[in-house]
């Protein structure tokens, strides 16, 4: 009899030992904890991010075509030397080349047309000679002619007279041959001439427009070499008031950008400002870097007041969609999925309708709150949960547009200030939160974004 009592005694004990473990097991008791956040009212931007480079509008290269030492620099607008920032106008000198070699060349160019021209002259004055001599030659023969060889005219003299007037003709077309290449010599040595002045006047750097000098590239005494490729000289930009920004985008987005699409970027120079702007133009001709292909984007926006500067480097957004003052949610709240017995009782079997294997985590994955088919407006179904007492309620939605962090939603019941679940918090046995780990991100309590 007593044998027996201590074994009821034993199995009573380990009933009891079991219910406790089944009781810590269940969550020692403690309420279950939710990372929440409110609906809230505001604009949302949907854009792609990319970086680029502020570009002046148009840049002119100036370089040299002839080969020579830098003697000097011109003077801008206000008078003082060329360099950089130096303002100045179309025709202002920006330096000056030794031209000696080339002042050279002209001289004797110029001396060359001279004797070419001194030649025509005397070949012109030779065909009158010649002609006088023809015309003598003539009348001789004619007279020879009517004498006829005879006793008058012997012959010999017959016939000198006859070659006489054929020599004199041909001495005149080599005359005129004469005038013809004389010509021909004053001509080319007046285009050698031209020539000459123009490499003399290459020799005097001057701006073909209006424009602001953004570099110099070359120093006094230094010698510049012209050959296959011109030396650049300077860089001037014509205005500075129109900028670009020059944007690589990746091909992935580059179907979503159309000229006139509005543009808005910073720079970190200027922190805290944004400024504005348009897609001017995509350009076609693509580039490869490590198997990434992207397009240069040029984007057009106004410097007025000179504030940007040429090569900023440029954190840009393209507002590819804007919505204003509407309902959002938290991504977080459309992604999260409640275990299934976290769901109030009369929800669950509405809630857990979708295909997929039973057990209780399985069964909330059935619950899901991802959006789901696309409708005719482009949004998707989704749901957000909601507390109801000790339980969470689905509140089904519709989802637009994200811009990645927030979601445009709509629904019938939902409301401004709404409190929607992210999340289950982790409790420890003592009822509190569990202690964090210092390297996981740690999401914000209670309500707020």
């Amino acid at each position: 009899m007593k044998h027996k009592k201590t074994v009821i005694a034993v199995i009573v004990l380990g009933l009891s030992v079991a219910a406790i473990f089944l009781y810590l097991r269940k969550g020692n008791g403690q309420p279950i904890s939710y990372r929440t956040a409110d609906i809230t009212r505001g604009d949302l931007l949907i854009s792609i991010s990319a970086t680029g480079t502020v570009e002046p509008e148009e840049v002119i290269d100036i370089g040299a075509q002839i080969a020579g030492q830098i003697l000097k620099f011109g003077q801008d607008k206000a008078g003082k030397t060329i360099d950089y920032g130096s303002v100045v106008e179309s025709g202002t000198v920006l330096a000056q080349i030794d031209d000696s070699l080339y002042a050279a060349d002209a001289a004797q160019a110029a001396a060359q047309v001279q004797i070419n021209k001194a030649s025509l002259a005397r070949a012109e004055a030779d065909i009158e000679q010649l002609k006088a001599r023809l015309v003598q030659a003539q009348r001789d023969w004619e007279r020879a002619q009517k004498l006829g060889p005879s006793e008058a005219l012997s012959v010999t003299s017959y016939d000198a007279y006859q070659a006489a007037h054929e020599i004199a003709r041909a001495n005149l077309a080599v005359g005129r041959a004469a005038i013809d290449q004389a010509r021909a010599a004053v001509s080319q040595s007046e285009a050698t001439l031209r020539r000459a002045q123009r490499n003399l006047s290459y020799c005097t750097i001057k701006s073909p427009v209006r424009g602001v000098i953004i570099d110099r590239r070359v120093n006094i005494g230094q010698t510049v070499v012209a050959s296959l490729n011109a030396p650049s000289l300077f860089l001037i930009a014509k205005d500075l008031k129109r900028m670009q920004v020059w944007v690589a985008v990746n091909e992935a987005d580059i179907g979503k950008i159309q000229p006139g699409l509005p543009v808005s970027f910073t720079v970190d120079a200027f922190p805290g400002e944004t400024f504005r702007g348009e897609v001017g133009k995509v350009r076609l001709n693509a580039s490869m870097t490590q198997n990434v292909i992207t397009y240069t984007v040029e984007i057009i926006t106004d410097n007025s007041n000179g504030r940007l500067l040429p090569y900023l480097t440029a954190n840009v957004q393209f507002e590819i969609s804007r919505l204003d003052h509407v309902l959002m949610a938290p991504n977080a709240a459309l992604r999260w999925i409640p275990p299934a017995e976290r769901v109030a009782p009369e929800f669950r079997e509405s809630s857990l309708d979708a295909p997929g294997a039973k057990g209780s985590r399985e069964e909330g994955q059935r619950a899901s709150s991802r959006p789901e088919k696309s409708l005719s407006d482009g949004k998707k179904h989704a749901t957000l949960w909601i507390r109801r007492g000790d339980f969470l309620e689905p509140l089904r939605v519709k989802a637009g547009l994200s811009d990645g962090a927030m979601t445009e939603v709509q629904g019938e019941g939902l409301k401004e200030g709404t409190e929607v679940v992210l999340g289950q918090q982790a409790q420890s046995a003592a009822g509190s939160a569990g202690t964090a780990n210092p390297f996981i991100p740690q999401f914000g309590k209670g309500r707020g974004r």
